[in-house]
């Protein structure tokens, strides 16, 4: 993004500019706990990071199980590799990540997961206004909904 390129770096040199944050900070800071959360490619980068480096838990906010949205194309080998605890923030209109195949993929997993859905949340966890309307609800609702789930994810692990 940096450098005005749509197409995001190879898996290889993400997981290392990742690895690289995380020293930097580890370095610097005292750390008695790690939480790697990303947003769709950024979650899925640190489910990757935590196979190589120590972590005691993850959030993927709209984790892109299929590639391009694509059902047959799922990103799915790194989720069952995990041994960290996961926490999966979710829109259930995300095209990126149908719910039936999470659920599929979280049964086969050996860490273990959580999942927080969105009601009518698209991919950036954003719904629609009328849905909102409708539920009597803000998006603003929705995000604290989702700062409340990541917080009880995180005391769960301590």
């Amino acid at each position: 993004m940096r450098e005005g390129r749509k197409r995001p770096d190879s898996l290889p040199q993400l997981i290392a500019a990742h690895r690289k944050a995380l020293h930097r900070v580890r370095g610097r800071h005292r750390v008695e706990s790690t939480i790697l959360i990303g947003k769709s490619m950024g979650g899925r980068v640190g489910c990757h990071l935590s196979l190589e480096e120590k972590v005691d838990g993850l959030v993927c906010l709209g984790y892109p199980l299929c590639a391009m949205g694509d059902r047959t194309k799922l990103r799915d080998e790194v989720l069952r590799a995990l041994a960290s605890p996961i926490l999966f923030v979710q829109g259930t209109r995300d095209s990126l990540c149908p719910l039936d195949l999470l659920e599929r993929v979280r049964v086969q997993m050996n860490a273990p997961s959580v999942l927080h859905l969105v009601e009518g949340g698209d991919h950036s966890l954003r719904a629609p206004k009328r849905a909102l309307e409708r539920a009597g609800e803000t998006q603003s609702d929705i995000d604290q909904k989702i700062l409340k789930a990541i917080a009880a994810f995180v005391d769960e692990l301590s």
